[in-house]
């Protein structure tokens, strides 16, 4: 099946004209069939081998200020035209008129994958989970217990709007976990591992699974051997693909347009403005094929592009959806995203990171008498307006006479985004990217974050050693 087949072009122009027909400026149907595939092992056994599928539609009519949504499971003509006549509704009173849409003609994405979604048989998945629980293993007898999950899924939308835009895109991504548990004398330390990519399941070669069962284990293993972190302000070397989170928290969210027009960032009215280290600059990028932030076009049918939103400390630009950027008058910046047809489009970043710089990882430690080397951030909290966060430091370690020594146990990452932006002193080579999961008004996407290994000449840590 391609997306093209989830309506023709003839039903979807009545469904946008009934959108408009009781005085809508702007009306948009967004068509979506997404298919999950999960499997997962814990401790050897297989504990879920199973599937799912989820298909709609929603409609959007915009008039004025005003919004009106509707979604539905059933996409049947008479289906769609109800949900078009109920989002319609909002309309002003008395405003009923009769508008035609004209689409363009049908643009195709397709998917950039090799092994699709539910092609592979379920004894070669096995065979790879197995794998890297054997290989976790492996590592070291002070291992208890290995979870590893897989994750496939194949998304084709379909939008059209009254402007004329008619495009669809088949999304396949797939990712793989791995956490270990080790256990010793200072209790039980865990250790995680992702792989994932908008690929499909060539994606997961046995020595790429390996390496990343390695790396779980041994960020469990080393973790037994921690000490309490300091506490204080001390320098920071992020190591290259660590700390894209903190970027993408702590600076990316009060880059997106909504913020900033509801003046609920601390970057308003600051473009043009010096706001960061000349060593940074930020980009978002949906067009980075493979990352887990790829989309040839968002959920609102605009081409992802590469938007660069600091450059060399200047802010240049925020990041913008359809709605937003009407109301100023410019070009979305394809950064329209949704969880799916049940959900509004908003301002969502794809694949944000900072540029590699020039020097190398290995003398920026060791030019940093004494700090912290932060290998791997956990989760967080960011409040846009102030920029102040605080994140966890999943796999931390000591910096003494510039090397790596003593690792730490979890502890606290604080500081204030615009703040740490400035405190940027060195910028290696080795870039990496990350994938994660964004939350925003109770809506999930998936996203990429990246960087070089970079330091920050002083940062917050919230540690317990006396």
């Amino acid at each position: 099946m391609t997306t093209s087949t989830l309506l023709s072009s003839d039903v979807v122009e009545r469904v946008l004209d009934e959108a408009l027909s009781r005085g809508g400026q702007f009306a948009e149907l967004f068509c979506e069939d997404r298919q999950t595939m999960t499997s997962s092992l814990d401790q050897r056994r297989i504990e879920e081998m199973g599937s799912g599928r989820d298909r709609g539609a929603g409609v959007r009519v915009v008039v004025g200020e005003t919004t009106g949504f509707a979604h539905t499971a059933d996409m049947s003509e008479a289906g769609l035209l109800a949900a078009a006549r109920a989002a319609a509704a909002v309309a002003r009173e008395g405003g009923a008129r009769t508008r035609s849409v004209d689409l363009d003609a049908l643009r195709e994405h397709e998917a950039r994958a090799q092994i699709l979604p539910g092609s592979t048989d379920k004894a070669k998945k096995v065979e790879l989970l197995l794998h890297a629980d054997d290989v976790a293993r492996s590592q070291g007898g002070a291992i208890s217990q290995v979870m590893v999950g897989l994750g496939e899924s194949s998304r084709r939308i379909l939008v059209a709007n009254s402007e004329g835009t008619f495009v669809s895109d088949h999304q396949v991504r797939t990712r793989f976990n791995i956490q270990c548990v080790a256990v010793g004398d200072a209790g039980m330390q865990t250790g995680y591992e992702p792989i994932a990519g908008t690929v499909g399941m060539e994606l997961l070669s046995l020595d790429r699974v390996s390496d990343a069962a390695q790396k779980a284990a041994q960020q469990a293993l080393t973790k037994l051997n921690a000490v309490p972190a300091p506490s204080g302000d001390l320098p920071v070397v992020l190591a290259g693909g660590s700390g894209g989170i903190l970027f993408h928290e702590a600076c990316g969210h009060g880059l997106e347009a909504d913020a900033i027009l509801k003046e609920a960032s601390v970057y308003a009215g600051q473009v043009g403005e010096l706001v960061a280290s000349p060593l940074v600059t930020l980009v978002d990028d949906g067009t980075v094929s493979g990352e887990w932030g790829y989309l040839a076009v968002d959920d609102e049918g605009r081409a992802s592009g590469r938007n660069v939103l600091i450059e060399n400390g200047v802010l240049t630009d925020y990041m913008w959806d359809y709605l937003r950027a009407r109301k100023q008058g410019r070009a979305s910046s394809g950064n329209g995203r949704r969880q799916s047809y049940q959900h509004l489009p908003m301002v969502r970043m794809t694949n944000t990171y900072l540029l590699a710089g020039s020097e190398s990882a290995d003398e920026i430690i060791a030019q940093t008498p004494r700090g912290v080397y932060v290998a791997q951030l956990g989760g967080g909290q960011v409040n846009t307006a102030t920029g102040d966060f605080v994140f966890g430091m999943t796999s931390a370690f000591m910096i003494e006479d510039g090397k790596i020594t003593t690792p730490l146990r979890d502890c606290n990452l604080i500081g204030n985004g615009p703040d740490v932006l400035k405190r940027v002193d060195a910028v290696a080579t080795d870039f990496s990217m990350t994938p994660g999961t964004c939350g925003k008004d109770g809506q999930q996407v998936p996203v990429g974050t990246g960087q070089a290994t970079m330091r920050l000449t002083g940062v917050t840590i919230g540690g317990t050693a006396a």
